[in-house]
């Protein structure tokens, strides 16, 4: 196992800046995920790691050692692809042991690592099938056992999920959070998924556009986001964003919402008064009441059993409320919504950052 160090790292295509500067400390044997929007250079990024792509410039140091100009076969790392990137001509055993077999290991620890891998993976019972013969699940998984066999430094796993049915996905992430548990490789995870990043990841690394918006725990970026970007991006469904005014009167600071609507601000928000701001307030964190708040008109309603999924709108904004008790609101009619101001936010509209005291 080794740490992974990015230092100073852009990347241009052409004269197109894809990253600009990027900075990660990852620590020996954690699972970093890195999210982001389509286009955002996280993927990108991670090819860099692996050798696949030329760093224009910076630094990227596996363990203590300088990688910068070290072929892939050379830096000690395995990638799980998002197309699995099978042989259709091999076998399960013959696929895993493909990259055993060209470093020329002998028969016997080709056999003891495809066996380990294997029962790691419960596809002994699999080995001697075809791609063709496998669900994506159990394809995504051979993908998963050829680069448990390398028992590499660092695994770089690239959208694996992206190709597999909604339930399939919810199981395969438990899998390789467990496969990480089990394993303790340091690992690098890029998807667009915001669920997949908070459910597997020890550390998040927001991005947007080759740069990072924030880096930390998944509780930490939910629970303080760095700035609008982040806010809306982690967590689902999405935070409600309102547009309004901050008026401070002596110690009491209160957002004005376009149609006159007086909210009392987060505590411990900063801001100045007449400061155009955005009132960022989770829909987990609305309770319903008789009057005052925020008076939404209903737009949908979608009940899931657990919970009442409630799509709304203020003065032309859309923003959603989730209830753990069921309710049956007719599309159209007004109800009022209170926020839990010590989870609410607050943030610059012209800067999106949070404005936080």
């Amino acid at each position: 196992m080794a740490s992974v160090t990015i230092q100073a790292v852009k990347k241009n295509f052409g004269d197109v800046p894809i990253l600009h500067g990027v900075d990660i400390d990852i620590r020996d044997g954690s699972f970093t995920v890195l999210v982001g929007p389509s286009g955002c250079g996280k993927s990108t990024l991670l090819r860099m790691i692996a050798g696949l792509e030329e760093i224009n410039s910076g630094e990227i140091r596996i363990g203590d050692k300088r990688v910068n100009d070290l072929p892939p076969k050379e830096r000690d790392i395995a990638m799980v692809f998002q197309n699995y990137a099978l042989y259709p001509h091999m076998t399960v055993r013959e696929n895993m042991a493909f990259s055993l077999a060209l470093a020329k290991q002998d028969k016997a620890t080709i056999e003891g690592k495809v066996a380990r891998a294997a029962e790691i993976l419960a596809l002994g019972a699999l080995l001697d099938r075809y791609p063709r013969q496998l669900s994506g699940g159990q394809r995504q998984r051979v993908a998963m056992g050829r680069a448990i066999v390398r028992d590499p430094q660092v695994f770089l796993f690239d959208e694996p999920l992206s190709n597999l049915d909604a339930k399939l996905r919810v199981a395969m992430r438990s899998e390789i959070k467990e496969l990480h548990q089990r394993l303790k490789t340091t690992s690098i995870y890029v998807t667009h998924d915001q669920i997949e990043a908070m459910t597997m990841g020890d550390k998040i690394v927001v991005m947007r556009d080759g740069w990072i918006e924030q880096t930390g725990s998944p509780l930490d970026l939910y629970d303080q986001p760095a700035n609008q970007f982040v806010a809306g991006f982690i967590g689902s469904p999405a935070m409600n964003f309102l547009p309004g005014t901050l008026r401070r009167r002596g110690d009491t600071a209160q957002v004005e919402l376009a149609d006159g609507t007086q909210l009392d601000a987060p505590p411990r928000a900063a801001g100045t008064d007449g400061q155009p701001v955005i009132f960022g307030t989770r829909p987990e964190h609305l309770t319903l009441t008789d009057a005052g708040g925020i008076s939404a008109h209903v737009v949908v309603m979608e009940p899931t059993g657990m919970d009442t999924f409630v799509a709304c709108r203020h003065e032309g904004v859309d923003f959603s409320a989730v209830f753990r008790e069921r309710h049956d609101f007719a599309p159209g009619s007004t109800i009022h919504l209170l926020p839990d101001l010590h989870r609410a936010h607050l943030f610059d509209a012209a800067s999106g950052k949070r404005l936080a005291a």
